[in-house]
Parts: C-alpha cells; structure tokens; sequence
C-alpha cells in the first residue's frame, strides 16, 4: 500500500512517477529491441513475408495490442483491483478468498488454483525476462564489431550477477538510480523513431484498426502464427500490476500514458518506416534506426535498459511471493522493507538467490537470445488470459457490475489474450514448453505447501488446545505441577491456544516457570508504532498466578526485538517481578513426518516437508538471545 503525498506535495509524486520509470517498465519499455525483428525473423518456422501489405498489419497490430492489453486490461481496469494498495495476481486472489463468491467454495477453489497457476507463470517470466533482454542488449555489440560475439554470454553473467547483488539496497534506491536512464531510455528511442517516420511517413496509416484487421483476417495463416512474436511487444505488462504496491496506479498510470506508450509508439512505426526503405533491416531494425555515429552509445544504453527491465519482474516477483507467504502458499519468509514511506517496497532474499541461480543457469543453457525468444511468450500470454479472467470476476462478485458490461468487456479482451495464448501453443516444442514447467514446478510447490499447511494446522490446533482452558486447569489445580524460580517467555501465533513448549512443559516435566509470559508479536501496515503503544497486556482472567498474555506490536519498517519489547512492560500489570537478566526463551519446533494417514499422496508429502527448509529461523528473526534460548520441539504427521 502506498502511502499517498499531500495534493500539494508535486515533487513527492515525481519523485514516485521517476521511481516506477526505473523499476516498472523496463521490461515492456525495451521491447522494441527485438520485437519487429522476432517478427519477420527468416528463420522462424512460420515466417512473416516481408511485404508493404505485411508491414503495415505488423506495426498495426503491434500498436492494437499494446493498447487492448496493456492500457486497457491492465492500466485502466486490472490496477483499480487492489488488496490494500498491492497488486498483481496475488491480489485478485486475496480479493476472491476474501468474499463469498457465487458457486459458493468449488467455484473459489477453482479460481484461486488458476490465479496461483498464473502467478507460477509469472514466476516463469521473472526467471526468462533477465536472461533474454540483457541477452539481446548485448548481441547489439555484434552490430558495431562482429568480434564482440564470443563476449557476449560472459558480459551478460556479469551484469546479471551485479543486478540481483544489489537488490538489498532497496527498491526506492533502485528506482533513482535507474529513473534518470529510464527517462533518456524513452526520449532517445521516441526520438530515433521519429527520425525513422520523417523518412517514410506513410507508416503513420498503420495507427488506423482497419490495417491491423486487415493483416488479422485477410492473411489470417500469416497473422496468427505472427500474434507469437507480436506478445513480445506487451512483455512487461504483468509487471505494471505486480509492481503496484511499490510505487500506487497513480504513478504508474502517469509514466505510462505520458512517456513510455508513445516513446514505444513511436519506435515501432519508425522501424516500420526503415523495413518498407530497405527490407534488409529486418536484421536489425532497432538499432539500425540509430545512425551510425549513436550505434555503440544506443547498445550501452540498451544495455542498461534491458538490466532495469530484469528489475521490473524481480521486483514484481518478490512481491508475488510475499504475497503468496501471506496467503498461506509458501512457508514464512524473510521479507526485509526498505521504505518508509511505501509498504509494498520489499526484498526478499531467498528468491532474490533463487532467481539469480535461475537466470545465469538459462544464460548459459541458451546463450542466446533467439534460442529463448519462443520461451518468452507463453508465460506473458497465460498470465496476461488468467489476470483478466479474475479481474471481470472481481467485478461481477464484489462490485456487482451489471452482467452486460462484464460481457462486453470480457469477451473481446478475453478473446484477444486466448488469441495470443493460442498463437504461442504452436511454439510449444520450440521452447514454449520452458515456462510452462516452470510454472508446472511452482504451481506444485505452492499447492503441495498450502494443503500440507491446513494438515499441520488443524493437527497442530488439535494438539494444543485452548489457551483458556489450559490456564484454567492449573489454577483448578496447582499441584500438577511444581513451580520454579525464573521467567519463562513462550512465543506463540495469538493467544486463542496453547504454546506447544508450554504444554510440553507442564504435561513431560511438571513443572512452570513462577513468571511466565507468552509472547505475540503482530506487525501493523504502518512504518512505526510509538513505543508507548507497542505493549498490551491480557491477565488470561486471573491476576495473581503469574500468567500473562502480552502482544507487542511493530511497523513493517521495524525488526522486531523481544528482549526489548519485554522491558517495556509496567511491572504493576505482570503478576510479579520479571527477571529479564536471564530468561529463558521457548520455541515451539515442529518436526514433520511422513504418516501413513492419506492425507496427501506421499511424494507430495516429502516435497512439503523439503520445502518447510526455507522457512526463516524465527530465535534470528526475533532477536532471541542463542544461549537463553530453548527449543522445544514436537511431532506432526502429515
């Protein structure tokens, strides 16, 4: 959630709009790089002839659907549906979790499982957008010295390696390193195209729908197997709705519509002008429309391009994937913010790592970019199909919008994104079956996880019990167990049941500590909680047996640190004198093990308990001291 600047504060919201230049539209502002040149390629299996006629219907239909799928679909309807200020496909599932949907739970399931197969598709796109687009940045060097061949994939793993090193420094700092690039990005490639146009102007007629329809119906064999290569111009648009929470839809909406659309725009006619010239610059049609003095200086600034579009989907990834730890689909991750400002500026350290292992494997596997140009495709498409689906479902259920609006929104946008998606299906055994196993794998993972996670939970409710009543048996009696000297601090999930090392405890051991506090921490969507109000204190109905209940909450911006927020605590509302020179601290470890019971099938079993692995050490996490410490752990079969 954005934390949005006062209607006077300008710079704030230029501030934000030069942000989301340098994270959100890297990856679709750089695709003028290859997309013509994809298109017309010679070598493809269903080659575009290239003619006038064709020529005109490419750039048309290019233009059309960057306006139907990203304008449209994405920035002026799918960014109006947001969970809190967060966007992406994981936030039209939080949206359809949270509200009774018609068809009642099998319909919710249904599009809940869609929605996570197209954020695992996503997650696919995050992994190919880096290693394709600095990729064919690079190859640009081979058009100003054919011996820069032999460099290519080592300068790629470079950059690729600096690019995920620095994501610790912050999304926001990203951003205004990047913005400025972003900027003189779109200004030189607006400009060049208008050079490209001034030669031909001609190409202007290509706005028009009627060429697009035309090329579309009138060489209907040429055009759909061209609707592959033609996605490549709407890559990146996920990214604008994903990275949503990093920088608010206004910000978005403004750089879009005022800087990157019609620098785009511009680039695809005036490579369309230089194709109808000489239709030798097929080639190249990019970077031939720099003249020859610019060439090297436009592959550098290609190059650092293509590294902010690697941004836009790392960004986009990690705030999927803390999205997806919140909803219950991967294990609890560490998510460091690194805004004060803006919730949704996040890192995520173990998909950062993941994903840079993940993208240097792929630049080494293909080495080129044309090997993972057909790859690039169906990740967008599935998204792009899945992501309007549940954005006129969201409006049917929760905005009650009329049924004859829906369907006249849904259907032609619905039959463009299926169009696409069907197009790249021809490209399955050319490489299009890459981001489908990915999305495959991770769809797996996050399904396995969250099924294994309710297993866990309902056993792990069953085994604890009430808090209440547990508290309740000791004061009915006493004498079950012996009470020592020392205080005890249980971190537990709330208050509704009982810590498992405190049971544990009391049921193996007979005894309790003579203070014992059981700790929740809660963090707030807010930066900072004043430290007067970090602590509250629930006595568990009884005010002299030494049990209480605190909650202490945190900002998303702070860490928290128990030890601190423990001396914090009015000795008059603990039931006695902590002594907090040595506590001792209890976690609750659970041990996972494969049980016979058919909960799931077993490999699925073993693939949730791998996955339980990554989940953050919480004695790190909350700043427990290592040698006060105790962990207790019990067993669950799942």
């Amino acid at each position: 959630m954005v934390a949005q600047a006062p209607s006077g504060h300008t710079g704030s919201r230029v501030a934000l709009t030069v942000g989301a230049l340098g994270v959100v539209f890297g990856d679709i502002g750089t695709s003028p790089i290859y997309t013509l040149q994809t298109v017309f390629n010679p070598d493809d299996p269903h080659p575009v002839p290239v003619s006038r006629d064709n020529i005109f219907g490419v750039v048309s239909l290019v233009f059309w659907s960057v306006m139907i799928i990203v304008t449209v679909t994405y920035v002026l309807l799918a960014m109006r549906a947001d969970n809190e200020g967060e966007g992406g496909i994981m936030a039209l599932i939080t949206l359809l979790r949270r509200w009774t949907l018609p068809g009642g739970r099998r319909t919710a399931v249904m599009l809940a499982a869609l929605g996570i197969f197209g954020a695992s598709l996503f997650l696919g796109d995050s992994m190919i957008t880096p290693a394709i687009s600095v990729l064919s940045a690079v190859e640009g060097a081979k058009t100003v010295s054919s011996s820069m061949g032999d460099f290519v994939v080592p300068i790629t793993a470079v950059i690729i390696l600096v690019l995920f090193l620095v994501q610790r420094r912050g999304t926001a700092a990203v951003g205004r390193v990047f913005g400025p690039i972003m900027i003189a990005w779109f200004l030189v490639i607006g400009a060049c195209g208008i050079g490209g146009i001034t030669k031909n102007p001609d190409i202007l007629q290509a706005l028009s729908p009627t060429y697009a329809l035309g090329f579309l119906f009138g060489h209907f064999g040429i055009a759909f197997f061209a609707l592959a290569a033609i996605v490549l111009a709407v890559t990146g648009a996920e990214a604008l709705y994903a990275d949503m929470g990093h920088f608010g839809r206004s910000a978005i909406t403004r750089a879009w519509l005022l800087l990157v659309f019609p620098a785009c725009v511009l680039s695809y006619l005036g490579q369309g002008a230089l194709i109808l010239d000489n239709p030798a610059n097929i080639s190249a049609p990019f970077f031939l429309l720099t003249p020859g003095w610019g060439r090297l200086a436009i592959v550098l600034l290609a190059t650092a391009a293509t590294v902010i579009a690697s941004q836009a989907v790392i960004t986009g990834a990690f705030s999927v994937a803390a999205q997806a730890a919140q909803l219950g689909y991967l294990p609890r991750l560490r998510v460091a913010h690194t805004s004060e400002t803006t919730v949704g500026q996040i890192y995520v350290p173990w998909i950062n790592w993941l994903l840079m292992v993940s993208v240097l494997t792929l630049v080494f596997a293909f080495r080129s970019s044309e090997a993972l140009a057909y790859a690039f495709g169906m990740a967008v498409t599935g998204t792009i199909s899945i992501t309007t689906l549940l954005f006129f479902y969201v409006a049917r259920a929760r905005w009650q919008t009329p049924m004859w609006l829906v369907l006249l929104g849904a259907i032609p946008l619905l039959t463009v994104d299926l169009l696409f998606f069907a197009a790249n299906l021809t490209k399955l055994v050319h490489g299009a079956w890459l981001p489908l196993l990915i999305a495959v794998l991770a769809f797996t993972i996050m399904t396995t996880w969250q099924r294994g996670r309710e297993i866990v939970t309902a056993e792990r409710e069953h085994t604890e019990g009430s808090l209440r009543e547990f508290v309740d048996g000791l004061r009915a009696d006493p004498s079950q167990v012996v009470t020592v000297p020392g205080t005890a601090i249980f971190l537990n999930r709330g208050k509704e049941t009982a810590p498992l090392a405190m049971r544990a405890n009391v049921e193996h051991n007979h005894v309790r500590h003579r203070q014992v506090v059981i700790l929740t921490i809660h963090t707030e969507m807010v930066p900072r909680i004043p430290v007067a109000e970090r602590i509250s204190v629930d006595h568990l109905g009884y005010a002299d047996d030494g049990i209480i209940h605190v909650t202490s909450r945190y900002g998303y911006m702070e860490t928290p640190n128990v030890p601190a927020a423990l001396r914090l605590l009015d000795p008059a509302d603990t039931e006695g004198v902590l002594d907090l020179d040595r506590p001792s601290y209890f976690l609750s470890k659970i041990e996972l093990l494969r049980g016979d019971a058919p909960t799931m099938a077993m490999w699925r079993k073993r693939l949730f308990i791998a996955t339980s692995h990554i989940t953050a050490d919480a004695a790190e996490y909350f700043a427990l001291p290592r040698e006060h410490t105790v962990i207790m752990g019990s067993q669950i079969e799942v």
